[in-house]
């Protein structure tokens, strides 16, 4: 950016001025009190500065008894190489102004048309522009500002003058970066041990979860298998009942043949008995019979042996009535009595044989009786086994119905828990399962089903936090690596820069029988990094520049030499210094004249120079501008 001209209205001591520069070396010079400081006052205030001479409100700048001033800076848009520097203004001249007014307003104008700070900003940026560094422009006494200011904020200045702030704003960038990381990376790690330590309370509360579903689960396994249990004790009934009946059954067929086979001993024992009976009542009859016949028999004998002990009654008798009586004549009776003996003999063994078969009739009936009643009394005794069994059959039926009836209902409820299981235990014991079952759940009664939803949240949030945390910890091992590689390319760039701006230094300084060193202090930390300026003068070790150790020209002298070093490095093509050599002795003040002229030959960039004297720039290419002040106003001159 180089500025064609300057237009000044009603500034400090400027009522109306037009000033030209050219590029290169401009020099304003002039008497004290004349008004050249306030030319560039005026260039700073319109570029956006906020810097002012002696502290001053922008509306003291204002020329007394006016309500306003204006401040219009020409640039230079012309093309170079077929390209404008701005090519959103088709113009070869940009119009830029700043208007201040009494009441404390004041605004930008480019082309004209209002514009804001940051529009300006904007285009002085396109140009390397920072008119608040004073290593572009160095207003009044700022060369020994800048010989007081630390190591670090020279250090950023420059930075900012060559343009290698991306380099610091990457680096502080990936340390922003870096320290949001860090940040980051505490609140998650904090997020993580709070989730971790709420994920431990509900994993422990899903763990009781778990268990009451393994209860809930085995309850309904052990309901399953207490109905199937239920099923088998109720065919196991069945099964006995109906073993049972079969048994009865066939205890009942065994009483009815045994009935069968008593009744037919009865009615076998029966008729022998009737026929035992009949033979006795036939024998019973001889013995009757031969009873009677011995009777007789003995009748006879009895009155033969009384005729015979009667004899002379018997003859007499006899002689009587002989035909009647003739047998019995004692002879007849004698054979009558012994035939009456044989005879009651043979009846008495008869009747003994009768006696004898009488008594073994009556043996064989009483005997056989016995067994009829014997037979009588089984089968009663069989005939009351048959109704037991009968009736109990008839129970066992009952109970057969019941426990069928009783199975369906089982078996339709046992279907309803889940397919037929094998079942190896109790109904008893499986109950006793259920109760203790029942027991374990009473215990893990407040846990709710929300227990498993919660455990999943947190779950996944302990999940997400530690995927964040690796992700953070990863992000931070690449931002550590971003920052080192990034802290590297600051530190080359910047200690390549430094090295060829501290040879250009020493060449300065040694023309000025000085030697110096310009170095990168504190390179490892980019916070604390800081340029140190180091100066020997009269032979002297060189030490760091600063406001005590060296004199106010030796100063300038060292600041003025590492300025025209930096010179080639800065961005700006335009750069102004005011009154850089009131300290400095005039051979010093040639020989910073002469570095300077011979640095600035590109017709690209433009020096401003404010100056007492113009003495040491009187040569050619040199754009002389002489102020004074006439009359209270500042007037402009243009000598050469």
């Amino acid at each position: 950016m180089l500025i064609q001209e300057v237009i000044l209205e009603n500034f400090m001591s400027y009522e109306y001025a037009r000033v030209p520069f050219k590029p290169g070396v401009n020099v304003i010079c002039g008497p004290n009190g004349a008004g050249k400081s306030s030319l560039l006052l005026a260039i700073s205030v319109a570029l956006g500065q906020s810097y002012t001479e002696r502290s001053r409100k922008l509306s003291d700048l204002i020329r007394w008894g006016k309500d306003r001033a204006r401040v219009t800076l020409i640039l230079d848009n012309s093309k170079r190489g077929g390209r404008r520097p701005v090519p959103k203004y088709s113009k070869d001249q940009i119009f830029l102004t700043r208007v201040l007014r009494r009441d404390g307003k004041y605004w930008f104008e480019l082309e004209n048309r209002a514009a804001t700070k940051q529009d300006v900003e904007r285009l002085l940026g396109r140009f390397g522009v920072d008119p608040d560094n004073m290593l572009i422009i160095m207003h009044q006494n700022m060369v020994e500002q800048f010989t007081v200011l630390s190591s670090v904020e020279k250090l950023r200045m420059v930075e900012a003058a060559v343009g290698l702030e991306p380099f610091r704003e990457n680096v502080l960038q990936a340390q922003r970066k870096l320290t949001r990381i860090l940040s980051q990376e505490e609140s998650v790690g904090k997020l993580l041990e709070s989730a971790e330590q709420t994920l431990n309370y509900w994993r422990e509360q899903y763990e009781r979860y778990q268990e009451k579903k393994q209860l809930q689960t085995k309850r309904r396994f052990l309901e399953r298998e207490l109905a199937w249990a239920e099923v088998e004790r109720r065919e196991g009934i069945l099964k006995g009942l109906e073993a049972e009946r079969h048994r009865d059954e066939e205890a009942l067929n065994r009483i009815e043949a045994e009935m069968k086979t008593v009744k037919a001993h009865l009615d076998s024992q029966q008729s022998q008995q009737q026929m035992l009976k009949a033979e006795v009542k036939v024998v019973f009859s001889e013995r009757l019979n031969f009873e009677r016949e011995i009777a007789e028999n003995e009748v006879t004998l009895s009155l033969c042996e009384q005729l015979l002990t009667e004899t002379s009654f018997l003859e007499s008798a006899i002689q009587k009535n002989a035909s009647q009586f003739k047998l019995m004549r004692s002879e007849n009776l004698r054979a009558m009595l012994e035939s009456a003996r044989e005879r009651i003999a043979k009846v008495n063994e008869r009747l003994k044989e009768n006696q004898a078969r009488l008594q073994n009739l009556e043996e064989a009936v009483g005997k056989i009786t016995e067994e009829i009643l014997d037979n009588r009394v089984q089968l009663a005794l069989l005939q009351y086994r048959r109704e037991n069994a009968l009736a109990n059959l008839e129970r066992i039926d009952a109970a057969l119905k019941e426990a069928k009836s009783h199975l369906n209902d089982v078996i339709i409820k046992a279907e309803q828990t889940g397919t037929r299981i094998a079942v190896l235990k109790s109904v008893a014991e499986i109950q006793d399962e259920i109760r203790v079952t029942d027991g374990h759940l009473a215990a893990l009664a407040d846990i709710s089903e929300d227990i498993e939803r919660m455990y999943e949240s947190y779950s996944k949030l302990y999940l997400e936090l530690k995927e964040k945390a690796q992700l953070v910890a990863e992000n931070r091992e690449k931002t550590l690596e971003e920052v080192k590689v990034r802290m590297d390319a600051w530190r080359n760039v910047m200690q390549s820069l430094l090295d060829r701006v501290n040879l250009e230094y020493q060449k300065i300084m040694s023309q000025a029988l000085a030697t110096g060193e310009v170095r990168l202090a504190n390179g490892h930390d980019i916070e604390t990094a800081g340029l140190e300026i180091l100066v020997g003068f009269k032979g002297g070790k060189p030490v760091p520049l600063d406001s005590y150790t060296q004199s106010g020209g030796e100063r300038t002298t060292a600041t003025m030499s590492f300025l025209l070093a930096l010179q080639q490095h800065v961005r700006s093509p335009f750069r102004a210094v005011d009154e850089y050599d009131i300290h400095m002795d005039p051979k010093n003040r040639e020989l910073i004249a002469r570095m300077l002229l011979a640095l600035i030959q590109d017709a690209l960039a433009q020096y401003i120079v404010i100056t007492p004297s113009q003495i040491t720039f009187a040569q050619e290419g040199v754009n002389i501008i002489t102020v004074q002040n006439v009359e209270g106003k500042s007037v402009v001159r243009e000598v050469a």
